[in-house]
């Protein structure tokens, strides 16, 4: 009711939750062995609808920790125009069954990029005997709808981190955006963006989104395409493998498995890493985030859900050099729920999108049965080290 008369909402009203954690654009005014962070949340206000929303945090030095406050007004910020890609366009179509002589029509006569007025310039220019099909106005529909899905947003540049909301903008996002998992990407010349993998969700169907922003503060939005991008929990990698590109997945809902992508911008069929195989992970496994590079190999936080719905957090070790190699794992669980974390929204889980490591720590953030988010902090030789070795794949 308050909601209603005040045209305000309460972003996190119903819950809090599924963090991940990258290094912050700003980090100024620090004292030696301090890193500032930026932590992004899954906030689910009234109506469990999710977005997601951030906040700043101090780590170090040591194990200290501090997390800024979060007040002041709220910003969804301002959609701006972006320049899309074709090949996205196709992949889409493709996707949903639209393969007809419009859409043929359509990607014929797009250029490789192109803006919004590029798009209605061509879907104009169609040959009327096309447009007069019966069939037309639905492929239309569904063009306009497919083209949409990539988007940008940007923020007042008066505005703190904290105060940003990345809110749902299109038809796939209306019911929420999830878990969002975000990491610093570093290209092969050795300048970082900020990207990231969400779950949109229509209140029917999961379609998996990247974002991509120099600065925290200008975000372009794209769908992800192809049997690798089938499903929740996509969780890309800081840098390229030997050129290639590469995140991990659960297509098939249950086992984690890594993708790369193509030439045509559609990420591959997947090769499977680490079903359930432990009584903690008997249901589905999945990860908590992009893997982290160490001198050991890649770490990778996994979830496994277990009996009654327990969500527990442990860890793979991959081959630096061919990730599709898994030669080390947890041989339990590294984090799960105890008897203060196990109610709230969603009981009996711990579950994170992200660590980040500083230092000789992996700082991992996490929501706590989607009640609160908690810090835990490990020294990454000592989680090394109780690592088994012996596996491959």
């Amino acid at each position: 009711m308050g909601a209603y008369f005040s045209h305000e909402y309460a972003v996190e009203a119903a819950a809090l939750c599924n963090p991940s954690m990258v290094a912050h654009p700003d980090q100024s005014e620090l004292r030696p062995g301090q890193l500032r962070a930026a932590v992004s949340l899954r906030q689910i206000g009234e109506g469990h609808l999710s977005s997601i929303g951030f906040a700043s945090a101090v780590l170090g030095p040591g194990s200290h920790l501090v997390v800024q406050g979060r007040s002041g007004s709220l910003v969804t910020g301002r959609r701006g125009h972006v320049q899309h890609r074709r090949d996205l366009l196709a992949a889409g179509l493709r996707e949903e069954g639209w393969d007809n002589e419009v859409c043929a029509t359509v990607l014929a006569a797009l250029p490789e990029h192109y803006d919004e007025a590029d798009f209605e310039r061509v879907l104009g220019a169609l040959p009327p005997d096309l447009l007069y099909c019966s069939t037309t106005p639905d492929t239309l529909e569904q063009l306009r709808r497919t083209a949409a899905a990539s988007y940008a947003i940007a923020f007042p540049a008066d505005t703190l981190l904290h105060e940003r909301v990345l809110w749902p903008a299109t038809a796939a996002e209306s019911n929420g955006m999830e878990d969002a998992r975000f990491v610093r990407f570093v290209d092969d010349a050795g300048v970082p963006t900020y990207r990231a993998t969400y779950t949109a969700y229509d209140g029917r169907r999961v379609a998996p989104r990247t974002v991509i922003s120099d600065d925290l503060r200008h975000f372009r939005i794209d769908p992800m395409r192809g049997p690798g991008a089938r499903n929740k929990g996509i969780a890309l990698f800081p840098r390229a493998v030997h050129g290639r590109h590469l995140a991990l997945c659960r297509s098939d809902g249950e086992t984690i498995g890594l993708t790369a992508l193509a030439d045509d911008n559609a990420w591959r069929a997947p090769v499977p890493l680490h079903g359930p195989r432990r009584s903690w992970e008997l249901i589905q496994v999945g990860n908590c985030g992009s893997p982290i590079e160490t001198d050991a190999g890649w770490l990778v936080l996994t979830h496994g859900v277990g009996p009654m719905r327990r969500y527990a957090i442990g860890a793979l070790l991959l081959d630096l050099h061919r990730p599709e190699r898994v030669i080390a794992e947890l041989p339990g669980a590294l984090l799960a729920p105890d008897d203060t974390e196990r109610e709230g929204y969603v009981p009996n889980v711990v579950y994170s999108c992200g660590a980040l490591l500083h230092g000789d720590l992996l700082w991992l953030p996490y929501g706590a049965s989607d009640a609160r988010v908690g810090f835990a902090t490990v020294p990454l030789a000592t989680l090394v080290e109780a690592m088994v070795r012996g596996r491959s794949s």
